[in-house]
């Protein structure tokens, strides 16, 4: 079965009708109120623009930050809506409400063809814990529901999840169309050779995406310090790094199954500590010193991965190859991006699965030559894992 999407809907079924969009403008604000990335928000503008042009009356949710389900006024997003007027280019209402006679009121009195958004989802009570009374008092809200908010999919909420039994039809936005198809292709019908990337800091975080991925890639490059578990479980000294000692016997197990399949890294950057970028040395991944940590994969591994990618035809990248934030040791982070890039170039399907390695792309200023930049780290780790995603599954199907 397939979403159903925005797509599926004629503009008889859109126009002037009241198209609920739960969005995810989870975006970095300043102490001056001020956007500081409007990658989400941007993200957002066609699925909106879509509607408007159709004449559908946009009211857009979205959660901010993480007050403690009541008003805080530091997680308003009234700087949010300052952003998009300038972004959409057309009038955008907020309201400081986000349920009740006076939200109501205002989603009816909106003209067709105008957006308004409402406060923060997660000033509500029942937001986190999907009461069914809120759902219901959200689909007051509208005549259609739309989800575009893949970064918050996972999660069952009101606004996410418990909205959508309620306000019917329920669809997919372009964005998390867009989301669902990246992913869902790349793990289902992959053009090969398909390697995959996985870094980070912890196996334990990752262990459900690498048990989904082995089956279906040909190979699985490991980076950052969740590689040391696994040059800990290979008997080598890992010194100060950090290594999950209770994951030790999953690593072994993941080592014998795994064999050609899954690459580590050869050599790594270290350093006594993530502060010491200057006195930063390179070692074997057998001569890491006890005294000193891994913070980044070395220059020959950072080279072979981009062998490797430079080989493939699909591409998944999820997590850092080392501490990106502190150079030197956002190198081999670098070079990964880099590597990726060029492979985009030459025609490969390059998806870079949110969070920190998004981030990194970002600072690389290569979001543009990657195939897609997904907008949810959490999102896209449990898609990876082959969960079910709760905003996606309360939507319709066709």
């Amino acid at each position: 079965m397939k979403t159903r999407t925005i797509r599926d809907l004629s503009v008889a079924e859109l126009h002037g009708k009241r198209a609920l969009v739960r969005v995810d403008f989870n975006v970095p604000v300043d102490a001056g109120g001020l956007v500081t990335d409007d990658t989400r928000i941007v993200a957002a503008l066609p699925t909106i623009n879509l509607l408007l042009d159709a004449g559908a009356r946009v009211v857009l949710l979205a959660h901010f930050g993480r007050p403690t389900g009541a008003p805080e006024a530091k997680y308003s997003l009234a700087p949010v809506a300052e952003r998009l007027r300038a972004l959409l280019k057309r009038p955008v209402q907020f309201l400081t409400n986000t349920i009740g006679a006076t939200a109501v009121a205002a989603s009816n009195a909106l003209p067709f063809g105008s957006t308004l958004l409402l406060e923060n989802t997660r000033f509500l009570a029942g937001e986190e814990t999907n009461d069914d009374a809120l759902a219901q008092a959200l689909a007051a809200l509208g005549d259609l529901y739309v989800n575009d908010a893949f970064g918050a999919a996972h999660r069952a909420h009101a606004s996410t999840a418990g909205v959508a039994h309620y306000l019917k039809p329920a669809v997919a936005g372009l964005l998390m169309e867009k989301e669902l198809a990246y992913l869902g292709n790349a793990l289902a019908t992959p053009t090969r050779p398909f390697l995959a990337i996985l870094g980070g800091s912890k196996i334990s975080g990752k262990i459900d995406v690498v048990e989904a991925l082995l089956p279906k890639v040909d190979q699985l490059l490991i980076g950052g310090a969740m590689a040391c578990t696994f040059f800990r479980a290979m008997g080598f000294e890992t010194g100060t790094s950090l290594v999950e000692p209770d994951r030790l016997d999953m690593a072994k197990d993941l080592l014998s199954r795994a064999g050609e399949k899954l690459v580590l890294p050869s050599d790594a950057m270290v350093a006594a500590k993530m502060d010491c970028g200057d006195a930063f040395h390179v070692v074997s991944r057998d001569g890491i010193p006890s005294d000193e940590a891994m913070f980044d994969i070395g220059p020959v591994t950072s080279e072979k991965y981009a062998q490797l990618i430079a080989t493939a035809q699909t591409v998944l990248w999820n997590g850092p190859m080392g501490v990106f934030e502190k150079p030197p040791f956002d190198r081999g982070t670098i070079r990964v991006a880099h590597a990726m890039a060029s492979a985009t170039d030459r025609g490969a399907i390059t998806i870079v699965g949110g969070g920190d390695s998004a981030a990194a792309v970002a600072n690389a200023k290569l979001e543009a030559r990657m195939s897609h930049v997904s907008t949810g780290g959490g999102a896209s780790l449990e898609f990876l894992e082959g969960k079910a995603l709760p905003g996606v599954t309360a939507l319709d199907t066709i």
